[in-house]
């Protein structure tokens, strides 16, 4: 049997998914690398979605686990994304394809690693 946290965490993850790829704009894409304001819608839209699947998923908690959940991630994606996006854009634009894709998925890592340690912190204990 898979335990709950563990179905939680892909819940999480589908929710990072949603917020960091599907809802950010081609706008905040293009522009989050050079533009503090891009990026910070990005991590609002990224924050709003984390706040709404946390709700239900975590609803059960107190509220001030998972509100300290997201404002947490919240934080840590700006500041994941401030220098990821600034490094991979450097590397897209000298055409360093392989490296631009490892940064992009050292970038997922980090965010990764961040959404489990703060659940695991937060949330399941």
């Amino acid at each position: 049997m898979i335990s709950e946290p563990l179905w939680q965490f892909v819940a999480v993850l589908a929710i990072h998914w949603l917020g960091d790829f599907f809802l950010q704009s081609h706008w905040m894409a293009s522009n989050k690398s050079t533009r503090n304001d891009a990026l910070s819608g990005h991590v609002a839209v990224y924050t709003a979605a984390l706040f709404v699947g946390t709700s239900l998923i975590f609803a059960s908690r107190p509220i001030v686990c998972w509100l300290a959940f997201v404002a947490l991630n919240g934080a840590l994606h700006f500041v994941t994304d401030f220098f990821t996006s600034r490094w991979s854009s450097s590397l897209w634009k000298k055409q360093r394809i392989h490296d631009f894709f490892v940064v992009i998925g050292l970038d997922q890592f980090i965010h990764h690693f961040t959404l489990a340690a703060t659940m695991w912190w937060l949330l399941v204990i």
